[in-house]
């Protein structure tokens, strides 16, 4: 039977003494954490064990001795480190050596008890596995994608082996706070026994961040209950803020915010992952919108802006007048219904002017206008983005207006004529029971139900045409301001801590291992060196990826284009619900 013995490549030129770690009966795998040195005593080394185990959880023992013949020529170390086996009984009991100016290792692992069958042998074949400590401490394992189903039982079995052996050396960080400086009367070697890493900054921090966690836990519990104050659920502010993308944003900042501050600690790694994430997108926001704010206070740039937003609105209210007039003619040739044409072009022409004098009356305000919302990007750039996106929804509000008349009058005739041709074909919409039944209709209806379809289908094209050329301008804001939504929603969720770890750091986020054959000799125990596969990029944002403030409804472009061909309105103001007739 082979055993496999994960063993630190730390402790590879450490003194002989005692191996202690952790025994894997399900894989017959012993996981070495530390070697303990010469001189102790065995009771304070148990007791060392019990203490370990009760801060960790993990059952770590005296898996056997390590003898390094470096500086003993003796060989009564040997005798002596056998002898070891009666006071640490550990079955089974290994026994790892490393020759002396050699690069060749010796590893046995012996049983004491007596076999059961005469046949079955007294030692184990042992393979020994070569891990680096530091990178399979601070790595995180992730289990595999899924796999066909002839490689799935082979990756669940090697998977849950790797997961005992980086859960072994995550939960007895314990051991590791030891190292041969200290005065202790036991002596171990891992990797971190030269002397262990600390830094006054980030003490100083982690002493700061209570006090610093709770004011802002409390602030932040303030503001959360003034945005819950009843003042801001009545119907026209509720409405408002259910409509503006920079409610929404600042409603998922909030979120963010009392996220990261809570004062309660992170229950596994996944969710520490998942604070450090945000903090840094929250860090890499504003920053974005400080440069953003520092940039548009420069050089009067604010007032650049506003000089050139009303000739701009101008431009563009004169090119729809221009367009309104050009369908009120006969538009690329098509014979359209004079009377109708003239009275929506009218009503639009109408719309428009009252645009005009809207933007005329509020240009003298429109400077301090931006120069105050300029200020919102101390919050972050998303919320400067959000704001923009809100302005352009309202400068075109008059495309918005435009758009629903002309979707609410082409889905009307739409709905009309489908009646109708129900209506000839001897059928009804069922409206209880949302199906089309059988229906007898007498003379009277089918002559009244021929002569509207005639006049619907006469003025559909005029309909069409307008609904057409406004739901092309509407798509083309729609463009805008989804692009500006996909940019804060890609700074919102996208994992920067957990990439920066995958560009600086790729052992810390790992998706399995490999091996490397270093010693494969007859005669000689196998030796490998496990090496740390890192996680693909692609799968580190898929895992990582932050949740978004969601505040528009999302198509499928099959259901864009059906709500698009009848009529229906579209992203963001209204969703259409049941079939109507």
């Amino acid at each position: 039977m082979v055993l496999k013995a994960f063993f630190p490549t730390c402790c590879a030129s450490a003194d002989s003494g005692l191996l202690v770690g952790r025994w894997v009966p399900e894989q017959n795998s012993a996981v070495v954490l530390a070697v303990v040195h010469f001189p102790f005593i065995p009771i304070q080394v148990k007791e060392l064990l019990a203490q370990v185990q009760q801060a960790s959880g993990v059952g770590v023992a005296v898996l056997g001795t390590w003898c390094h013949r470096r500086q003993e020529p003796e060989e009564s170390l040997g005798h002596f480190l056998e002898g070891l086996g009666a006071i640490f009984s550990h079955e089974p009991w290994l026994q790892l050596c490393r020759e002396r100016g050699s690069k060749f290792w010796s590893c046995k692992a012996t049983h004491r008890q007596v076999p059961t069958s005469p046949s079955a042998p007294g030692e184990d074949q042992v393979m020994l596995i070569f891990y680096d400590q530091r990178k399979v401490l601070l790595s995180q394992l992730h289990p595999p994608t899924a796999l066909p189903d002839h490689q799935a039982g082979d990756a669940t079995a090697s998977t849950r082996g790797l997961a005992a052996v980086f859960d072994t050396v995550a939960r007895s960080e314990a051991l590791f706070r030891s190292d041969r400086f200290d005065e202790g009367l036991v002596r171990l070697s891992h990797w971190q026994s030269e002397g262990v890493e600390a830094s006054i900054l980030v003490e100083l921090a982690k002493q700061a961040s209570g006090p610093v966690c709770l004011l802002m836990a409390y602030l932040l519990s303030l503001i959360s209950a003034a945005s819950t104050c009843r003042v801001f659920k009545l119907w026209p502010l509720s409405f408002i803020c259910s409509k503006l993308s920079t409610c929404e944003q600042l409603r998922h900042r909030l979120e963010q915010l009392t996220f990261i501050f809570s004062t309660q600690k992170a229950e596994n790694a996944s969710q520490l992952m998942r604070k450090a994430n945000m903090l840094v997108s929250v860090l890499l926001d504003v920053a974005l919108g400080l440069t953003l704010l520092s940039w548009l206070h420069g050089k009067d740039r604010i007032g650049q802006l506003a000089d050139a937003l009303v000739p701009v609105a101008d431009w563009v209210a004169e090119e729809l007048q221009h367009l309104l007039q050009w369908l009120m003619g006969a538009p690329a040739g098509l014979k359209m219904n004079r009377a109708l044409d003239q009275v929506l072009g009218r009503f639009f022409l109408y719309h428009i002017h009252l645009w005009i004098s809207y933007i005329h009356l509020m240009s003298p305000f429109i400077e301090r206008i931006l120069w105050h919302m300029g200020l919102s990007a101390c919050l972050g750039l998303t919320v400067a983005l959000s704001i923009l996106s809100d302005i352009i929804a309202l400068l075109t509000f008059h495309i918005y207006c435009f758009y629903v008349y002309g979707a609410r009058l082409y889905c009307l005739k739409i709905c009309g004529l489908s009646s109708l041709w129900r209506l000839f074909r001897g059928k009804k919409w069922n409206v209880l029971r949302q199906r089309v039944d059988s229906c007898s209709y007498d003379l009277d209806q089918l002559f009244i139900g021929t002569l509207l379809f005639t006049i619907l289908v006469f003025l559909l094209p005029t309909t069409a045409l307008y609904y057409l050329v406004f739901t092309l301008l509407r798509l083309l804001v729609v463009t805008v301001q989804g692009l500006i939504h996909l940019l804060v929603d890609l700074v919102n969720s996208l994992p920067l801590y957990a990439l920066g770890l995958r560009l600086c750091r790729p052992y810390r986020l790992s998706a399995g291992v490999k091996f490397q054959v270093l010693e494969h000799e007859a005669g000689r125990p196998l030796r490998l060196l496990m090496q740390i596969n890192p996680l693909p990029y692609n799968r580190v944002v898929h895992t990582y990826r932050l949740p978004s403030c969601g505040c528009h409804p999302k198509h499928s472009w099959g259901s864009l284009c059906r709500k698009l061909f009848f009529g229906e309105l579209i992203y963001p103001w209204r969703q259409r619900g049941d079939k109507q007739d």
